[in-house]
């Protein structure tokens, strides 16, 4: 990462009221201190990294520490927050929501917070979506339930709509929960309220369970997604055990990376085969996975493949029919059954008897309840959203990077999708873990 990357935040203007969170400024004194504004966290924590710095005589790249300030740009008595989430469901949205209401209400006393209903929908009148009233006793369980009470929905709407919206209903902060189109859609209403001079604050949570998101360590809703993943995967291998050459084959989420597909194997290590995204890999030849599955059968007679749903789209060929959702993503086309369809037209052809069982748990496993530790993300990545957006800062996302919540600007996540590193030692991991042949 180049030490001229500019991670500056965005403020709404000069910070001039107290915090009414009772904080210190003395270390030493067994009390949290307050953050302050020149605060950094190092965005490269390589050694590589610190000695290219000393040579060029440059100071690192460096993202601001989140947290509490001592002083607000907003008067916390007269602010008005709204909430809204975005794109597909993902687990732990409920906790952010309510992690969100309980900053807002508990820590600042903030008294008016409103749900927007049906995504960024809910911000264009004509559509008919009331706004919910947010508060603690509403949202005190909600965490223990998936998907999110105030509903989503993908596509773009008016801007000037949106933020036409705000100014009539006197919102000052906009928390937006959502993935890549939706953080898009939050700097866009920012570049308005900023064209019109107006004194709001847009902040992103990133939620994407493909754990997507570029820079930031992880986004919520991931772990969950595996841990959920792997009783599935432990009942897939029993099936395969149950039958003569028995093939399972379980699709995870993963449209451009495949960090869930992956990280199941390497927790549920029954796993013989994994295709993500980021695989250019072939069925036929000596290096292919038919002659690699063939190989497994006859040594084991069982075998168990997990695939991400954007893997292996170059084998469906370039006449394919391609089609998008509302937000613009590329459906791809199912990888599963192709595969299903391809190891039994081989094995026929083999005169080898196999039995395959195709399982596709997709929407079970993005509509769970978060578990524990992303549940303490979620509210540790809402307390922090708070805490900027109080300060006046805008236009930014709360993430992790290197074990530390930091702010970034929306526009740097954005520019492009995370992925697995081939030659990383975390891909290394599973191909260790599955024992796949790694030319294939």
């Amino acid at each position: 990462m180049s030490s001229e990357t500019n991670f500056n935040i965005s403020s709404l203007g000069a910070n001039t009221f107290s915090s009414p969170i009772n904080l210190s400024k003395t270390t030493g004194d067994k009390i949290f201190n307050f953050v302050e504004e020149h605060d950094r966290i190092l965005a490269d924590v390589s050694l590589e990294s610190f000695n290219t710095c000393i040579e060029n005589k440059t100071s690192p790249a460096c993202l601001e520490k989140a947290g509490p300030r001592e002083k607000l740009f907003f008067d916390s008595k007269k602010t008005t927050a709204a909430i809204v989430s975005c794109g597909g469901l993902c687990p732990g949205i409920n906790n952010v929501i309510r992690g969100l209401v309980m900053a807002l209400h508990y820590f600042y006393g903030v008294k008016r917070i409103l749900g927007v209903q049906y995504g960024y929908e809910g911000l264009i009148p004509e559509n008919g979506h009331e706004f919910i009233d947010l508060v603690p006793d509403k949202v005190k369980d909600i965490h223990e339930f998936g998907g999110t009470i105030l509903g989503s929905s993908r596509g773009a709407q008016s801007v000037e709509k949106m933020v036409d919206s705000l100014v009539k209903n006197k919102i000052d902060l906009l928390f937006t929960i959502g993935g890549d189109g939706t953080l898009k859609g939050a700097n866009a209403i920012g570049d308005e309220i900023e064209k019109r001079g107006l004194d709001i604050s847009i902040i992103g949570i990133p939620k994407t369970i493909d754990n997507d998101i570029d820079l930031i360590d992880k986004s919520f809703g991931f772990e969950t997604s595996f841990d959920v993943a792997s009783p599935i995967i432990r009942d897939a291998h029993n099936e395969a055990t149950g039958a003569f050459n028995g093939i399972s084959i379980v699709k995870l989420m993963g449209r451009d990376s495949g960090f869930i597909a992956a990280s199941t194997a390497i927790a549920m290590p029954v796993v013989n085969f994994v295709f993500v995204p980021e695989m250019d890999f072939q069925l036929e030849g000596e290096n292919g996975f038919l002659e690699a599955l063939k190989k497994r059968l006859n040594q084991k007679r069982h075998a168990v493949i997990v695939v991400a749903e954007g893997a292996g789209q170059h084998l469906f060929g370039e006449d394919s029919k391609t089609y998008t959702d509302a937000s613009g993503n590329i459906i791809h086309q199912d990888i599963g059954l192709l595969l299903k369809h391809r190891i039994k037209a081989y094995f026929d052809a083999e005169d080898m008897k196999c039995t395959i069982k195709y399982i596709d748990p997709s929407y079970i496993i993005r509509s769970a309840p978060a578990n524990a530790n992303d549940s303490l993300f979620c509210n540790r990545l809402a307390y922090h959203a708070v805490h900027g957006a109080m300060a006046g800062k805008t236009k930014f996302v709360v993430g992790r990077l290197n074990n530390k919540f930091v702010y970034l600007p929306i526009l740097k996540v954005v520019n492009k999708r995370k992925k697995i590193n081939m030659e990383g030692e975390f891909w290394f991991s599973v191909l260790q873990s599955t024992g796949q042949p790694f030319t294939m």
